[in-house]
């Protein structure tokens, strides 16, 4: 059997990248010696969080060792001076590459990854992607996969808050170097090839992760959003605003707000404002999230940018129709059953709030669970074992 591994920085935490990887790690465990490599604490190790006791997955983590004084300081000034100047290089990108990701780091990981005589890495996220890209040379038996859960603008618009401008083309330098890079959506393929015609990733749709619950009935008058509670990335402070122009004019409906994160206080601070406690509830994280969509009568996503948006299927698969910020991922996966607004704009998502008040629901309700029925685990699963087979033939 071959052996997989995957490079995560976390697994045991709460997160959507989390959840698939593990989804995903499980199917394969069925077919391949499957090893997930943590930067996790392992007094954090719980593996029923994701169901990962289910299959026969083992563990091992890791951490970097600590870099001298000096040797940091220096490396620290290479890097500064790369990102300045902004040079675009293949070399200057190896340069940084090197000073960013100190040898003693690098060879640590490299000799963690070469114990494990994996046939196949995959380096789940971009700067573990590109990290594993740098120790290529380390590991000349594996074949290196690149797993990028951010969208394309998400890294590479110029109001990105991931990378600078500078480690835009570095990333795209070093992904070359992998045998594949795996993006999650035909959007973010096309934009990476024009941003570099020699760079051409292949495109993995993430699964439908949860066992769906019972369907929406429709009745509930309730909009529901779910998602970590991290610096804009959600746009649930967008959505707060938009609900609470819509409640001037509707007194009946409410907004189910489910997640965990930093950003709770401001949320709380938002419905607090504008006096909306009793329409407007913030919901903990919970593994039994099935029984939020069942009572919701519509989904809304209201992110500035999605890698894939996991949340949409998982929603029209309980029947819900679904409102979404009018970024590339969500039109290529919702198409004409989407219900878009402008990213950002609180006045066209609280008309879109109002419009979906009025929805021939069943209607939707039908051809939600049509396009969840897509990404159903058993056809990821094949293409991912298609590509596996492929590249370690």
């Amino acid at each position: 059997m071959k052996r997989i591994c995957f490079l995560v920085d976390s697994i045991f935490s709460i997160g959507g990248v989390q959840r698939v990887t593990a989804v995903i790690a499980k199917e394969l465990a069925r077919d391949y010696i499957v090893t997930i490599v943590t930067r996790d604490d392992p007094q954090q190790k719980d593996t029923t969080l994701y169901g990962l006791q289910e299959a026969d997955i083992h563990f091992r983590f890791f951490t970097y060792p600590a870099i001298g004084k000096l040797k940091n300081v220096a490396c620290k000034l290479i890097s500064g001076i790369y990102q300045k100047l902004r040079i675009q290089s293949k070399w200057f990108s190896d340069l940084y590459a090197h000073s960013s990701f100190p040898s003693e780091q690098r060879h640590a990981l490299a000799l963690e990854l070469q114990q494990g005589h994996y046939d196949i890495i995959i380096g789940v996220h971009a700067p573990l992607a590109a990290r594993l890209a740098t120790i290529k040379n380390d590991l000349p038996h594996s074949v290196l996969i690149g797993w990028i859960h951010n969208s394309f603008e998400a890294l590479f618009d110029k109001s990105s808050l991931y990378i600078g401008e500078a480690r835009k083309r570095h990333y795209v330098y070093q992904f070359r170097k992998l045998h594949e890079t795996i993006v999650l959506c035909q959007h973010d393929v096309q934009s990476y090839n024009h941003y570099d015609e020699a760079f051409t990733p292949k495109y993995i749709y993430n699964p439908l992760t949860i066992q769906p619950g019972i369907a929406s009935n429709g009745q509930s008058k309730r909009f529901l959003a779910i998602g970590r509670f991290s610096h804009l990335h959600k746009g649930f402070d967008i959505l707060i605003e938009a609900f609470h122009l819509f409640a001037k004019k509707d007194k009946e409906w409410i907004l189910d707000i489910v997640g965990e994160g930093e950003e709770k206080k401001l949320y709380q601070t938002l419905i607090d404002k504008y006096d909306l406690g009793d329409r407007v509830l913030l919901h903990p994280f919970t593994n039994h999230v099935q029984t939020y969509y069942s009572q919701a009568q519509v989904y809304v996503l209201s992110s500035r940018w999605e890698g894939f948006g996991l949340v949409l299927v998982e929603a029209m698969s309980h029947g819900l129709p679904v409102i979404s910020s009018n970024i590339p991922t969500s039109h290529e996966l919702l198409g004409d059953f989407g219900i878009f607004f402008k990213n950002g704009d609180i006045i066209d998502l609280s008309s879109k709030l109002e419009e979906a008040t009025h929805l021939n629901w069943q209607e939707k309700s039908r051809q939600a669970i049509e396009i969840a029925h897509r990404f159903d685990l058993n056809n990821i699963i094949t293409q991912w074992k298609q590509l596996l087979n492929q590249l370690s033939a």
